[in-house]
């Protein structure tokens, strides 16, 4: 029976042996003693993305709290403040001084873009929750998936597969079902 320690390890994608190198992949073993769940194997981006999906549903919540008394504008422009500090700090630590002779004109460009329809979706999403019901907000914000996804294909000639279009399908129905009050 494998110890609480063995219970989620992380290994690299081509083994399942530990190694140094940086895991793309994490084993969370469910029941080692049952044959119909021996372990899942799940790559390090969608525990990110799990990550990354929690952490905004707090942002909202806290974010809507945050906003009381304050108009929406005061209230982006402090949390944005927050945000480059925390970025900042995080950067210190993440980030080697080698990696900054890496960045082209190209780079700059589209993260600056970037940068920009950022501004742009947090401006108005606060100006929504502000207003209206995070949990209603929320949802039709996360309709940006399906725009996404069109814009990987157009864009980037990202393969759009049945799934893909299948749960976009049902990120949409969503929506209309939310926005349906």
């Amino acid at each position: 029976m494998p110890s609480l320690n063995d219970s989620i390890g992380c290994c690299n994608s081509a083994s399942s042996v530990p190694s140094s190198d940086p895991p793309s992949r994490i084993l969370i073993w469910l029941d080692i003693d049952s044959p119909k769940w021996a372990k899942w194997i799940m790559k390090l981006w969608v525990v990110y993305a799990l990550i990354s999906m929690v952490f905004a549903g707090l942002t909202s919540v806290i974010a809507k709290i945050g906003l009381a008394g304050v108009s929406a504008e005061l209230g982006i422009a402090i949390r944005t403040c927050f945000v480059f500090a925390f970025v900042l700090l995080f950067s210190v630590f993440a980030i080697q001084p080698s990696q900054l002779n890496t960045l082209t004109g190209n780079n700059y460009l589209w993260l600056g873009i970037s940068a920009a329809t950022t501004t742009v979706s947090w401006i108005f999403y606060y100006k929504a929750i502000k207003d209206g019901e995070v949990s209603t907000v929320a949802l039709i914000d996360k309709g940006s998936v399906v725009v996404a996804v069109l814009l990987a294909f157009v864009i980037l000639q990202e393969k759009i597969t049945l799934r893909t279009i299948a749960g976009s399908m049902l990120i949409v129905s969503g929506l209309l079902v939310s926005a349906k009050k």
